[in-house]
């Protein structure tokens, strides 16, 4: 059994997949190629957005919402502590600061309670400026929105949503990467929809946004290449990238489906022996990951070790207790529940071809 089977998923979409990419390989624009273009259109249309930009990776993504946004030193950025550190490592590359807020101990994702007590603090203190919020939306599930947005317009804060494991997911029909003010995903390959090497995109309603993005991305380009009126980056989706997720973007309602389905069994199956995953009514997740909890998460880790299932942790390690953020001085104590489920939570075999297996 594979923890992500892009083996299966590729086997299915061979002939597709090829022919794209072959398409590519007849044209020859290998960078900013048509079908790039493309799959922008068809991103935005599925997202619900006015415009999708895509980049070379999630955290170049992130990297160029911070830019768009003039994140700065001396501003405070919110974020969950329990996350990737691509979400914490962009604040800190613009020379902001993170701040580090606790989960939800049902939906694991940011806690809009201790989010509003964490912005409240940083304004006590009057040593750093509240810029923004990133709400990520782990393990495929939407961050709740509805109370993070009023959090945000109460202080006059940017919202960023990171749906790079979200991407698919809704809150009452509205689609991950389309809340808050601007979004960013992922299209790393065990991402819910992922290429065959790196890959992001940006989106949002904000047409200046977008223009400066797009100018970002190419070192800064005004006009033309030739004409840089700001300092930029390099970091543009590959042609055949965008040619692959153009396939898989086609087929990604039907996973989506399947998804549901692997999430559905496994709960029934598993809710009388572990803490399963909570969806609030109203929500859909993508199921990036299917997590449990359980205090004996090694010995159990093993025992499906025994069985051949493979079991991962997402993730051990808080941004509070990385050692790059060691100087900001928190405490476990600070962030109790995500420090707990840093210790407790491992996430089950999830893919859409999935299905085939449990059905046998």
């Amino acid at each position: 059994m594979q923890f992500i089977d892009l083996a299966a998923q590729y086997k299915h979409l061979k002939n597709r997949i090829d022919k794209r990419i072959q398409n590519v390989l007849d044209h020859g624009q290998y960078i900013m190629g048509p079908e790039v273009q493309e799959l922008e259109e068809k991103l935005a249309d599925y997202v619900g957005v006015k415009h999708a930009i895509t980049c070379a990776n999630g955290t170049d993504a992130l990297t160029l919402t911070m830019m768009v946004l003039d994140i700065k030193e001396g501003d405070a950025v919110f974020c969950p502590t329990f996350t990737f550190f691509a979400t914490a490592e962009v604040i800190a590359f613009a020379n902001a600061t993170p701040v580090f807020v606790d989960s939800n101990e049902h939906t694991f994702n940011i806690c809009p309670i201790d989010l509003e007590n964490q912005i409240e603090k940083v304004i006590k203190q009057g040593q750093l400026k509240p810029k923004a919020i990133i709400a990520v939306d782990l393990f495929g599930l939407p961050a709740n929105y509805p109370e993070i947005e009023r959090v945000a317009k109460k202080y006059n804060l940017k919202l960023i949503e990171d749906a790079a494991q979200g991407f698919g997911g809704e809150i009452n029909g509205k689609r991950a990467g389309s809340f808050g003010d601007i979004a960013t995903t992922s299209f790393f390959p065990a991402k819910p929809l992922g290429c065959y090497g790196d890959g992001g995109a940006i989106l949002t309603n904000n047409d200046e946004y977008a223009e400066l993005i797009k100018s970002y991305r190419v070192h800064g380009k005004g006009k033309d290449k030739y004409d840089n009126v700001r300092i930029g980056v390099n970091s543009r989706l590959d042609t055949i990238q965008a040619a692959i997720l153009l396939e898989k973007l086609a087929e990604f309602p039907i996973e989506l489906l399947a998804r549901n389905k692997v999430a559905e069994f496994y709960s029934a199956e598993l809710k009388n022996k572990f803490v399963t995953p909570l969806v609030p009514e109203g929500y859909l997740s993508s199921w990036a990951q299917y997590t449990l909890v359980d205090k004996n998460r090694d010995a159990i880790m093993a025992e499906y070790k025994a069985q051949g299932i493979p079991t991962v942790i997402y993730y051990g390690t808080c941004m509070h207790q990385q050692t790059a953020f060691k100087d900001l001085g928190n405490k476990d104590s600070d962030f109790p529940i995500a420090s707990q489920l840093s210790k407790q939570v491992f996430s089950l075999p999830m893919h859409p071809y999935l299905v085939v297996e449990l059905d046998n």
